[in-house]
């Protein structure tokens, strides 16, 4: 049977405008599912619904196909069953649909691996996500009735320590898998059904905007960063045209070079030096004198016509793991660099090809704090590792 993935990506949200390709921790939020479905390996295809060329060039960049949606089901009040009826009404292939929700990051392919197998395996007809919660539910009271509220899931005379009471199941929202003939009839839970539960940290669905910078902490912490497990950054390797330099080039009237840069990355670099990461960087251009002058005590090599093949020797020379190696590119030249490096980034004005290549979009432009920002972003997953360490 075709097992689809299929992220539902409207472009009007109400409560956070082009919320689904916002950046949340460097990524697109449409971008960590995405990743997440890929690797997985268990879909046949793995498609994006939207209205919006935003959403639909960024899909394309993270490997998605596109399905166009009718203006007719991307309304406010258009339901997810309608939009998942019209995909399969324009995809007759299609036997089984995976519908992840774009909302929520946190997502890791062994969850979907694991459901795939009940639907496709063990004959399930739908499946569908939860979350263990442990929470004493009250019966509402509405304002200017004169009653008592009572419990609902408890005895308030005997409550329950946490670690004596199993719990509560709810959906959580991150998918809902189901077979066409059952959507067909219109329901997307029914027939022979399972639950999945999701483990509690890795249940994050953003809504409102106060989640915004609760979930980037959480996708730090938990969120799917690649086949791969993370390990130390020894080097970072920066790009110097339109990263620590805005790339803009002013000449004066006895025909010397001047460009601008932000104190905040020298900060940057100098922070990630004293971290015991080495900071090199590189120039498709001769920029020899500016470097002098900026004075940073960086090792850097400038007139390079294959920026991999100096990544590579640098690599190499310091006994590196490509794990151990981040980049920080803008430029079609840097593309093959971001691919190959553990950890990427770019800044937010970088060319198209090399945000699709790069781990991490800088809310930063070039020149203007991208370097100091991706220092910033290391930081972060290296505690990540620490604490996997510690664990």
């Amino acid at each position: 049977p075709h097992l689809a993935a299929l992220v539902l990506a409207r472009g009007g949200s109400k409560g956070i405008p082009l919320k689904n390709i916002k950046l949340l921790a460097g990524v697109p939020l449409i971008g960590w599912v995405l990743r997440a479905a890929i690797d997985a390996g268990v879909f046949h295809s793995i498609w994006v619904s939207t209205d919006h060329d935003e959403i639909e060039k960024v899909a394309k960049q993270f490997g998605a196909q596109v399905h166009r949606r009718s203006p007719e089901v991307s309304q406010d009040s258009s339901t997810s069953l309608e939009a998942i009826t019209e995909f399969l009404n324009h995809h007759h292939e299609v036997d089984i649909v995976g519908n992840i929700q774009a909302t929520s990051p946190c997502l890791h392919p062994s969850d979907l691996i694991k459901v795939a197998d009940l639907i496709q395996k063990e004959g399930f007809d739908s499946v569908f996500s939860v979350v263990r919660r442990h929470q004493f539910r009250w019966s509402e009271v509405k304002k200017g009735e004169n009653k008592m509220t009572e419990p609902q899931n408890l005895n308030p005379a005997k409550r329950y320590r946490r670690q004596d009471w199993p719990g509560e199941l709810y959906e959580n929202g991150s998918f809902y898998f189901a077979k066409r003939h059952l959507i067909e009839k219109g329901y997307l839970q029914g027939g022979k059904m399972a639950y999945y539960e999701m483990r509690a940290e890795h249940s994050v669905d953003i809504d409102i905007d106060i989640d915004w910078p609760i979930a980037e902490q959480r996708v730090l912490s938990f969120g799917y960063f690649g086949k791969e497990p993370l390990k130390e950054v020894k080097l970072l390797v920066c790009s110097i045209d339109g990263c620590l330099t805005n790339g803009r080039i002013y000449v004066t009237e006895d025909h010397k070079e001047m460009v601008s840069y932000d104190y905040r990355d020298v900060v940057g670099i100098d922070l990630l030096m004293k971290r015991g990461i080495q900071v090199r960087l590189i120039s498709d251009r001769d920029c020899s004198k500016i470097l002098s002058a900026m004075q940073l005590g960086c090792v850097a090599k400038v007139s390079v016509t294959n920026k991999l093949q100096v990544l590579k020797d640098w690599q190499e020379d310091m006994g590196l793991s490509w794990k151990e190696v981040a980049y920080l590119g803008n430029e079609k030249s840097d593309v093959e660099c971001l691919k190959q490096a553990g950890m990427s980034g770019v800044p937010a004005d970088a060319c198209a090809a090399a945000q699709k290549a790069a781990g991490y979009i800088c809310r930063s432009r070039g020149g203007c704090g991208a370097v100091r920002e991706f220092a910033e972003h290391i930081f972060l997953l290296l505690e990540k590792v620490n604490s996997a360490r510690k664990q």
